[in-house]
């Protein structure tokens, strides 16, 4: 009995093992610069499947797809803001852990702010109009 046990022990264990080895990355520059801007790029990068991942520690096919984009251009000699800018043309501002300061995400961190203030003159106006009929209804007694 104790046999078996360790042969299922030893299975789990070297299939959980496999799982870990599908989201190293083995991606190797020739600079070291062109590592880091990679490392740096990959970590600002959302996985659009994990969804709250960054590319470079996601296992996932789409993570790796675009991992190996991101390695191509780094090696074309593109700049970080092209390939941020190519990856947001064709995926969407949510890849970006970080968006671009655009006219969207304003209204999207102004949006609450205005919504308070509009409740604020909302509620000072109802409590003003009821002070008002209450003294109103006092005067008529």
């Amino acid at each position: 009995m104790s046999k078996q046990l360790n042969i299922i022990l030893l299975s789990l264990v070297i299939c959980l093992c496999s799982v870990t080895i599908l989201a190293l990355d083995t991606t190797e520059f020739s600079d070291a610069k062109q590592q880091a801007r990679y490392q740096a790029l990959t970590n600002e990068l959302r996985c659009l499947v994990c969804q709250n991942e960054s590319i470079a520690g996601s296992s996932s096919e789409l993570a790796q797809d675009l991992r190996a984009q991101v390695a191509e251009q780094i090696k074309t000699g593109k700049s970080d803001a092209e390939i941020r800018t190519y990856m947001t043309e064709r995926y969407g501002d949510f890849i970006l852990y970080r968006p671009l300061n655009a006219g969207k995400t304003r209204l999207l961190w102004l949006a609450p702010i205005l919504l308070l203030l509009l409740f604020c003159v909302i509620f000072i106006s109802i409590v003003n109009a009821r002070s008002k009929a209450i003294i109103e209804d006092e005067e008529v007694v």
